[in-house]
């Protein structure tokens, strides 16, 4: 029986939409700009980026070469020069030494609590070693806030800005998707990081 877990990056999910869209609105503030996408799976939010002139690196599970060679394969069909790596939420390769992001994005890569704290302690790193860089995610809202909330105090981060992930998205991309859907953007909290 095939492992969902290693498919989840075949899709296009309605958090990509939102992300993506996201980033499209914000744009002059993704150009010129280092940007990595963390559990990039399709890459639609990275691809945007890149698009609309960003430095992107896409990273999805370090194993899983069918994801990568797909991402891969997206770029050319989007005739986007992307880096491509294989990265790993909490394993400590030389891959995510090299990453210096201003932006990091992450389109619902909150959805199984067990990888929560390599997730965490991944953004945490990446926004340690990158002065006033940023991660901005949109997750399904399963189960509220305070699980997202707790997360960041563990890891001495904190929310800049959070919004309803429809409150910004054109009624006509919003009628075909559904949920609650959050896009918070998260910063270290400089006061647990001196």
């Amino acid at each position: 029986m095939p492992n969902i877990e290693e498919d989840y990056g075949m899709f296009v999910w309605p958090c990509s939409v939102i992300l993506a869209e996201y980033v499209w609105q914000q744009r002059a503030r993704f150009s010129g700009r280092k940007v990595v996408e963390l559990g990039a799976g399709t890459s639609l939010p990275g691809l945007v980026a890149a698009k609309v002139g960003a430095d992107v690196t896409l990273t999805d599970i370090a194993h899983n070469t069918e994801v990568l060679n797909n991402i891969r394969r997206i770029c050319a069909l989007n005739n986007a020069s992307c880096a491509v790596s294989g990265l790993t939420w909490g394993d400590w390769d030389e891959p995510i030494f090299d990453l210096h992001p201003h932006i990091i994005l992450g389109a619902d890569v909150l959805y199984d609590s067990a990888n929560f704290d390599n997730l965490f302690a991944t953004v945490t790193f990446l926004l340690e070693n990158s002065p006033g860089s940023v991660f901005i995610t949109t997750y399904h809202n399963r189960s509220g806030h305070h699980l997202i909330e707790f997360l960041m105090v563990k890891w001495g981060l904190k929310c800049s800005k959070l919004l309803d992930g429809f409150s910004f998205l054109p009624s006509c991309k919003a009628a075909s998707l559904q949920g609650n859907i959050q896009l918070v953007e998260i910063v270290l909290d400089k006061e647990k990081h001196k």
